[in-house]
């Protein structure tokens, strides 16, 4: 069952929570085995040519029923962010909800579930221009959350086209983004959960064979010429009925506009369905699934 959300006094209370997550104490070798299988995956297929030596990877996986990081491969490299901007902008939505700046009626429902999972660029942009902008909107973010934010650069509306390049994050950041999340320690933590776990095509649990049905999933995939990415939680079931929720991320980056985008996002795609499927087969190892 996920927490319950915080109070009012949020702002001051989560800023502790947040200072003490186990997210942050947490040995990024407390798996070297898991890391080393990614590594030699990604390793691989560099020998192949399938990724260039122009394209750049990160991978965190953060198993919070021990509280483990598994795998960190670049997690603070800045990487173009692309739509795994977009809960960051429900966050910064949710938080001015919480403050009684702005109110979440049935418009700004409907801009959100476009955006999240929709990826729709003009409701991602209504939903920035309500708290600013994007430089208002990263002033807010890093003033309240700047563990969750070190390495966020949000500089831009979507643009036309939705060519975002300039946008950045990194995979540490989406990761104690989910950790506050699934704690419940953000304003209105479970409606952007519900928000992540609309149905949609998704790189973590879609087509990852190994991943069994009936997996919960709450993500949000990112998609230009140039990133292909993917950050989200998703809960395995027990065979002892228990359930076991773990966070994977994984991002490549392109160092140039590739032209036939179609085929480049779905390779790419397609590696990180398989880091995903080897992140299972390791949480396999660790609890009964």
């Amino acid at each position: 069952m996920l927490p319950l959300q915080k109070s009012d006094t949020f702002s001051v209370f989560s800023a502790l929570l947040l200072g003490l997550s186990s997210f942050l104490i947490a040995s990024a070798e407390a798996n070297t085995e898991l890391e080393g299988q990614i590594e030699h995956y990604i390793k691989g297929l560099r020998s192949k040519g399938v990724i260039r030596s122009d394209e750049r990877t990160a991978w965190l996986v953060y198993d919070f029923t021990t509280s483990s990081k598994l795998a960190s491969i670049n997690e603070n490299a800045q990487l173009q962010a692309a739509s795994m901007i977009k809960p960051y902008l429900a966050l910064a939505f949710f938080h001015q909800v919480q403050a009684g700046r702005i109110i979440y009626g049935s418009t700004s429902r409907r801009h959100m579930e476009l955006m999240i999972q929709k990826s729709n660029n003009e409701s991602t942009n209504w939903v920035m221009k309500q708290t600013g902008g994007p430089s208002a909107t990263q002033a807010l973010l890093k003033r309240h959350y700047p563990s969750l934010c070190r390495h966020i650069s949000l500089v831009e509306y979507i643009p036309s086209g939705g060519r975002t390049y300039r946008n950045q994050g990194s995979a540490g950041d989406y990761g104690r983004f989910l950790e506050a999340l699934w704690k419940g320690q953000l304003p209105h933590s479970k409606e952007i959960l519900r928000l992540m776990a609309l149905p949609g095509i998704d790189r973590l649990y879609t087509d990852a064979k190994r991943v069994p049905a009936g997996t919960a999933v709450f993500n949000k995939t990112g998609s230009t010429a140039m990133c292909c990415g993917d950050m989200g939680i998703l809960v395995a079931r027990g065979r002892n009925g228990k359930s076991y929720p773990y966070v994977v991320i994984g991002i490549i980056e392109s160092g140039k506009r590739n032209t036939s985008y179609g085929t480049w996002i779905s390779r790419r795609a397609d590696v990180i369905r398989e880091v995903s499927n080897i992140v299972y087969l390791n949480m396999k190892k660790r609890h009964p699934l």
